[in-house]
């Protein structure tokens, strides 16, 4: 619906079905969660939210979406913890296109750093990565934002290997195929694309050590540390250490507060429905909305916690 879904959105609500408005909701590849779960949430709006029809979008993800959503190109994006906040307060990368009227619409599962090689490749820590050829995540992706802190809060830096910048799917193809030696994943496990190549391939995923963890948080207050369990994935039998980032859904502060509020209501009426298409949905709730946000939610996300009981913290009110 792109810049319909501001203030005159009101009046959208209550048209009849046959002429629904519809909503774009920018995700990212699909060999990650942000697509499926995206494809979700559409079909919850198509079902639940009257005059309103959705369908997700592949996109390069968080970066793309949080400028797709500022220029009304698509009404909700799904991104990172990190590049939501980094738009809002305008830090690179958008020091020079900042986003201050972006609002939270519910924060919906946290993303673990997952890096993964083949099993036998020698490559055992983020060290064994330089002069190396690495997949960082696609361009304009949140994994591309994540991988490039994490490794620069250790010491790394991009032209410490030869970075890649290629989407789930490609990195997957790539390991398969050796034109690589290991890949960047920022997502909700388990991804699709990491459970497809480690049913043709032995693979092993990197751990992270509690220092460079301690660094990484240091350097990004929204990172966390985060056990990747045993069994996540086939072969991958040990727990792993490493780090998440919150996502987020995000909307323009001029989306109309009603259309935000049935939006939400319809989520959380319909949640069972979100985690049988992605377990990721299991952590979409009032509770992580409340911890996780990076920026202000939008009065329509406010005025469904409040009839729910929610005190809502100041820092989260635009």
């Amino acid at each position: 619906m792109k810049r319909l879904a501001c203030a005159a959105a009101a009046a959208l609500a209550i048209a009849p079905a046959a002429h629904a408005m519809e909503l774009s909701i920018a995700t990212g590849g699909t060999g990650g969660v942000y697509f499926p779960y995206g494809g979700g949430v559409a079909e919850i709006i198509n079902r639940h939210v009257e005059g309103f029809t959705a369908s997700a979008e592949v996109t390069g993800a968080s970066v793309e979406n949080m400028n797709l959503v500022a220029t009304f190109e698509s009404d909700i994006g799904l991104a990172l913890a990190d590049t939501v906040y980094a738009a809002f307060h305008g830090e690179e990368p958008f020091a020079d296109f900042p986003f201050p009227e972006a609002r939270t619409l519910l924060a919906i599962y946290p993303n673990a750093v997952q890096i993964v090689t083949l099993a036998g490749s020698g490559i055992e820590s983020i060290e064994d990565l330089r002069g190396q050829r690495v997949s960082v995540g696609a361009p304009g992706s949140g994994t591309e934002v994540s991988t490039r802190t994490l490794l620069e809060a250790n010491g790394i830096t991009f032209d410490d290997f030869s970075p890649q910048r290629l989407n789930f799917n490609e990195t997957a193809d790539a390991l398969r195929d050796g034109d690589i030696v290991a890949g960047f994943w920022s997502v909700g496990p388990p991804t699709s694309s990491i459970m497809n190549l480690a049913a043709s391939r032995d693979i092993s995923v990197i751990a992270l050590t509690e220092a460079q963890i301690e660094a990484a948080i240091e350097m990004e207050p929204t990172f966390a540390a985060y056990t990747l369990p045993g069994g996540t994935y086939d072969g991958v039998d040990d727990d792993v250490l490493t780090i998440s980032t919150p996502n987020a859904m995000v909307v323009h502060a001029d989306m109309d507060e009603d259309l935000v509020f049935n939006i939400v209501s319809a989520i959380f009426a319909n949640i069972d429905d979100l985690i049988a298409i992605h377990p990721a949905a299991n952590d979409t709730t009032i509770e992580f909305t409340l911890g996780a946000s990076p920026i202000p939610l939008h009065p329509g996300t406010i005025r469904f916690l409040e009839e729910q009981g929610v005190d809502i913290p100041e820092r989260l009110r635009p």
